[in-house]
């Protein structure tokens, strides 16, 4: 029976990518590296520090990735700051309401830093609805490796069978599956050369996935699985 739903951030719960897109291309200019829209999509859900060692070692930059990696938090810092537009994905709220008032146990796993987390559910005021956060930017591997999942199943204290991973990312639904849960893959205006074949489901609205809907969806599928 489902338990427990790990939600991503980046893509699930806000769409930040124009802001880390504008924040990592003025790093690219600031380092002097050209990176490709084909290079820089499959990036997506990759944590900050193994994209820059990964673009480190492609471009052979002078700078450290840890210095790559100030440099664009400084700029998305800025622009976070100054951008009034900024919100919540369309029908992401209600959709955590709803988990939450029936009872399901929700945690983050993403692949941002934890001040930048902590810094969304502040704007948001979101840490009234999850048990745990988990970032995965200190950790060895990166999304597409389980890593992420593993542990926030952990944190849930329910087992991965026990649990949904909601993510819009090839990466990510890699890292789902890879730890063995199953995944909403979450196809919205914003996902661009996202592949979502390895998905238990793809939805391209929250309102598919509300209590009732996800509780039989999911009942249904790991029953034929048995």
């Amino acid at each position: 029976m489902l338990k427990a739903v790990i939600f991503d951030m980046d893509g699930v719960i806000i769409n930040s990518e124009p802001l880390h897109h504008k924040a990592y291309h003025s790093m690219f200019d600031e380092v002097g590296i050209n990176v490709t829209p084909e290079l820089y999509n499959s990036l997506t859900g990759k944590s900050t520090l193994n994209v820059c060692k990964q673009l480190k070692d492609r471009f052979d930059v002078s700078h450290s990735p840890e210095e790559m990696v100030a440099t664009k938090r400084r700029y998305f810092n800025d622009i976070f700051e100054n951008d009034k537009t900024f919100d919540l994905i369309e029908g992401v709220r209600t959709l955590i309401q709803n988990y939450h008032e029936n009872g399901l146990t929700l945690v983050l796993g993403s692949s941002a830093s934890m001040p930048n987390i902590n810094r969304i559910f502040k704007r948001f005021d979101l840490d009234q609805y999850f048990s745990a956060k988990l970032s995965g930017a200190e950790l060895k591997a990166s999304k597409p490796h389980p890593e992420i999942f593993i542990n926030s199943a952990k944190a849930t204290g329910y087992n991965p069978e026990q649990c949904i991973v909601i993510e819009d990312a090839t990466n990510g639904i890699e890292a789902a599956k890879g730890a063995g849960i199953f995944c909403v893959a979450y196809k919205s205006e914003h996902s661009k050369d996202q592949d979502y074949t390895k998905a238990d489901i793809v939805i391209d609205d929250f309102e598919a996935i509300h209590y009732d809907r996800i509780m039989a969806t999911f009942q249904e599928q790991t029953t034929q699985r048995t």
